[in-house]
């Protein structure tokens, strides 16, 4: 069977790559199409062996980072591949919409969805640019169209993998379309393998890409009033106006660690006395996986995929108000609570990558057989 990936693009290196590579390491002959990849970058050292096929706008694209105000070009970027040589295209599939690709005759298409689109059905973003009024009025213009492009793409593949039940809902409330569920690739048995005799300290951690829409101000605060030690590890975006406001929050107790190498990020998961996930509405959150992975108790909001990766009581607990005050009175029971390491390990052994290949490739061979 000849396969063809096809991702939004190759920047950074974060939750939707991972489930990337795993899928690059399934389909090692398949191609990978983008609308764009930024050479150097740490999603392209990860992808360096592959086969990379950009679409033909790539060279502006990713001048001066145009992808995003041209996001309006999509169609045409999806649009301009011919996928026809393939018997099947697997699309991971986020706020680029690369659903919206062609594929006809023969060829079937598995679309591995993300999310809807974030910023079009009102989700908080990683990146608000819409604090600007003439960003809001360009976008109000752009979104309406991308909109119902969005939802035409939607109804063309010919199978929908989601990776939680959260997105699952989304998938039916946006697009009116069932789906499969299959989570995401998380290396659960490396990183418990890897922490074995991995001793606690006394800090908690956050894994996180540096940008808004994750928390991270709300757990600086936190560490600020409660004077507890926070590291915080994952890549900054270089927003000027995120990087002053962790500067004034910013203690000695806070310490930015930057992008870690896998080996390093699963030591201080295991090193961490607790993980703190903080976004409102994660789609699904690998990093709340892995510090489960290490042994390592989470505390989170009560919102998104969190609910299904976190068991309160046994692998951490949930805390309901959102501000510093809320976040430090569950802390206040997490620091008394006892959790054994082992049952936390066994709990997310459901997400292992074996898992996740085992359960694609059988939904892989079902799209398959409609060929015949």
């Amino acid at each position: 069977m000849k396969v063809a990936l096809v991702h939004d693009y190759l920047n950074e290196f974060g939750g939707a790559e991972r489930v990337l590579k795993s899928l690059a390491e399934m389909y090692p002959e398949a191609p990978i199409y983008t609308a764009f990849r930024v050479r150097g970058s740490t999603a392209d050292e990860y992808f360096k062996d592959k086969i990379i096929k950009e679409s033909w706008l790539a060279p502006i694209l990713k001048w001066k980072k145009l992808y995003s105000p041209l996001r309006f070009l999509a169609p045409v970027i999806w649009g301009s591949f011919d996928f026809s040589d393939y018997d099947l295209v697997i699309s991971s599939a986020s706020w680029y919409i690369t659903k919206g690709i062609e594929t006809r005759g023969k060829t079937k298409h598995i679309c591995y969805l993300h999310t809807p689109p974030r910023f079009l059905y009102g989700y908080q973003t990683a990146m608000e640019w819409q604090r600007y009024w003439l960003v809001r009025i360009y976008a109000k213009l752009v979104n309406g169209f991308l909109k119902n492009y969005d939802f035409k793409s939607a109804q063309k593949p010919d199978l929908i993998i989601v990776n939680s039940r959260n997105v699952q809902a989304r998938c039916q409330r946006f697009y009116n379309r069932k789906s499969e569920v299959i989570y995401p690739p998380v290396k659960v048995r490396e990183i418990q393998a890897f922490n074995q005799n991995t001793k606690k300290e006394g800090f908690y951690l956050m894994v996180s890409r540096v940008v808004g829409a994750k928390g991270i101000e709300l757990a600086m605060m936190a560490a600020k009033k409660g004077r507890f030690e926070l590291k915080i590890v994952g890549e900054k975006a270089g927003l000027l106006w995120e990087e002053k406001k962790w500067e004034r929050l910013k203690t000695a107790k806070v310490e930015f660690l930057g992008r870690l190498a896998d080996d390093e990020l699963w030591k201080i998961y295991g090193r961490a006395k607790g993980f703190l996930a903080m976004a409102t509405d994660e789609d699904f959150g690998m990093t709340v996986v892995e510090a489960q992975a290490a042994g390592t108790p989470v505390i989170a909001y009560r919102a998104g995929g969190y609910k299904e990766t976190v068991k309160e009581g046994e692998t951490g607990l949930f805390f309901d108000k959102y501000f510093a005050e809320g976040l430090l009175e569950a802390m206040k029971k997490f620091e008394k609570t006892e959790f054994d390491k082992r049952k936390i390990a066994n709990w997310v052994s459901k997400f292992d990558e074996e898992t996740f290949v085992r359960d694609f490739r059988k939904q892989a061979g079902i799209i398959a057989k409609k060929n015949k």
